[in-house]
């Protein structure tokens, strides 16, 4: 048998894999995700924020009425420095800044507190928004959803709006933590997703 007869078969059958790949490729369900978008306008993250800024909105007040206290003896002392005995205005002029430093290290900690807390609670909802997108994905039938790196993508891929839809219709509060169905790897959040 010479190697042409050998080889024939093979080649037949490579062809026929290409032809079978383009086939299934060509009727492949693609959709793209904005998941930046989603993020913003999800019902769940718009509570999550509002919920932080009430959890950290007694803090707030109270810094606000610390920052406007230090103002107005900062405005006193100004105008009257001038008129007070010499250990009277020291003192005062130290008081104050011994204030102002404590109000420095509270404004601080607060910030960092609240990155802290909106960085915990927005992963929450990027980890649940994953789940629901793969959740739509599975039951409209799709074969490949992609997200972030997507610079183009005709009307019809876009299927943001969809999930948004879905989000929509559910509470919007977000679901205790429970573990990833059997299976399905839960991917990173994008990249570009805010912290």
């Amino acid at each position: 048998m010479s190697t042409f007869m050998r080889s024939t078969p093979i080649l037949l059958l490579s062809l026929c894999g290409i032809f079978a790949a383009q086939q299934a490729s060509a009727e492949a369900k693609i959709g793209v995700v904005n998941f930046q978008k989603l993020l913003e306008d999800a019902p769940q993250t718009k509570t999550a924020m509002q919920a932080l800024e009430n959890e950290f909105a007694p803090r707030r007040r109270d810094l606000l009425t610390m920052q406007n206290d230090l103002k107005a003896r900062d405005e006193k002392l100004q105008r009257e420095g001038a008129v007070m005995a010499e250990p009277d205005r020291v003192k005062a002029e130290k008081s104050l800044r011994d204030e102002q430093r404590e109000f420095s290290r509270k404004a601080g900690e607060f910030q960092d507190d609240a990155s802290t807390r909106r960085n915990e609670e927005l992963g929450k909802v990027q980890r649940y928004l994953v789940q629901e997108i793969q959740g739509y994905a599975a039951s409209q039938g799709f074969d490949l959803v992609l997200g972030d790196g997507v610079f183009f993508a005709k009307g019809p891929l876009d299927i943001t709006a969809n999930v948004l839809a879905v989000l929509l219709t559910k509470p919007a509060t977000l679901p205790a933590s429970a573990p990833a169905p059997a299976g399905s790897a839960v991917p990173k959040p994008p990249a570009g997703a805010p912290k």
